[in-house]
């Protein structure tokens, strides 16, 4: 689905969004109220400019719109199809690993200013534009067509020294080896999928309450990662 319909039937009471190339913002009228919305469209490679200037778009959206007694603050949208952080020169020297810990800071940022942070992966969610970006929302959700991968097992073997054979048959059984929006979805990374009408999944995204990162916790409800749960609660108690 292209960001435009998209756009159609998650707000179907209408939006007023520019698109600038690859990247796109404005605002939405759901009917919990406004909503902020950030994407990028065909797979956007993210790069030091598009990682800048969405952070900047979440630093206006908690200037403009922050928490009134009358009014929430308003919650952002996030829709960014990417194929990942853009692998050039010029980026790796202008340090394109900050800009995206940038971008994270500002969304966390907004999270502490009471702003709502929705993602949906409508298209393609690869690597670190995925990480830095939806992952990073309060509740990531998906459509069912739509593609996530951090990593193939080729690129995996090669830094894990992991044998491919051995990772092609681990991820049979492991959705941690296995790209697919369904092991995401195992995983606890993405909290569902939305099917039917859009505009009403996102106003139900938009009634639940704050309730911290649940993602180990989704992870071994769904079986898809049985261990981090609970080695991270040990951990946590040892430290203490």
């Amino acid at each position: 689905m292209d960001a435009r319909t998209l756009l159609e039937k998650l707000f179907p009471n209408g939006s007023e969004v520019a698109f600038d190339g690859l990247y796109f913002a404005g605002t939405g009228e759901s009917s919990n109220g406004k909503v902020a919305v950030i994407g990028s469209i065909d797979a956007a490679p993210i790069g030091v400019e598009l990682a800048f200037r969405m952070a900047g778009e979440v630093l206006r959206i908690v200037r403009e719109y922050p928490a009134r007694p009358d009014l929430p603050a308003r919650p952002i949208l996030l829709l960014v199809d990417t194929q990942g952080q853009r692998l050039s020169r010029r980026d790796e020297l202008l340090g394109i690993n900050g800009y995206m810990a940038h971008l994270a800071k500002c969304l966390q940022l907004a999270r502490n200013k009471g702003h709502k942070i929705v993602g949906l992966v409508y298209s393609e969610a690869v690597s670190g534009g995925f990480l830095a970006s939806s992952l990073l929302a309060d509740r990531c959700y998906a459509l069912p067509e739509s593609q996530v991968r951090v990593m193939n097992l080729p690129a995996m073997s090669r830094i894990t020294k992991i044998p491919l054979e051995r990772l092609e048959e681990l991820s049979k059984s492991s959705p941690v080896f296995a790209p697919g929006v369904g092991n995401y979805l195992k995983m606890g990374a993405v909290n569902a999928l939305w099917e039917g009408d859009l505009s009403q999944r996102l106003a139900e995204a938009l009634d639940v309450p704050p309730e911290g990162d649940s993602r180990r916790q989704w992870g071994e409800e769904r079986d898809g990662r049985r261990l981090a749960r609970g080695v991270a609660e040990r951990v946590r108690h040892a430290a203490g």
